[in-house]
């Protein structure tokens, strides 16, 4: 299946919307049969949760829409590199593919960090397209960060 940009184009959306409400602008679609069946972006600060990360979020809302627990015909597009946590949920979930945008070298289990999927212990690895929307991506998250040091 090609990547789609229209699919990250809304999952940066989902950034910015984070962005805007305070939150870290990270941003996640799920995607089955060609069509967006959830979205989200971050919302750590508004639930008081260290869960809700966009990609947590956008699969407990697929979960829903498909009265599934398990998404293997879904595919997950995401701004920011999962961290361990999320990637673990992408792999239970059973996420046929993950696309994301840009790379997370401090925080992420993917390609940095515990690289996740490659782990023994690991159950489902999902197909892996780095680097779409990356630029953009990347963006958003540098502008936040910079905001915020300069209490903007």
């Amino acid at each position: 299946m090609p990547v789609k940009q229209s699919f990250m184009d809304a999952a940066l959306e989902q950034a910015r919307l984070a962005a805007a409400r305070g939150e870290v602008p990270v941003g996640a679609v799920v995607v089955k049969d060609g069509a967006i069946i959830a979205r989200s972006g971050n919302a750590n600060r508004a639930r008081h949760d260290v869960t809700a990360h966009a990609e947590i979020l956008a699969i407990r809302e697929a979960s829903e829409h498909l009265a599934s627990d398990r998404l293997s015909e879904c595919d997950l597009y995401v701004t920011l590199e999962p961290c361990t946590m999320c990637a673990a949920a992408i792999s239970f979930a059973r996420i046929r593919r993950l696309y994301f945008g840009a790379e997370d070298e401090k925080g992420g289990g993917v390609v940095n960090g515990v690289r996740f999927f490659e782990q023994a212990t690991c159950h489902h690895a999902p197909e892996i397209y780095a680097g779409i929307g990356e630029s953009e991506a990347a963006t958003l998250l540098r502008d936040f960060f910079r905001r915020k040091r300069e209490g903007a």
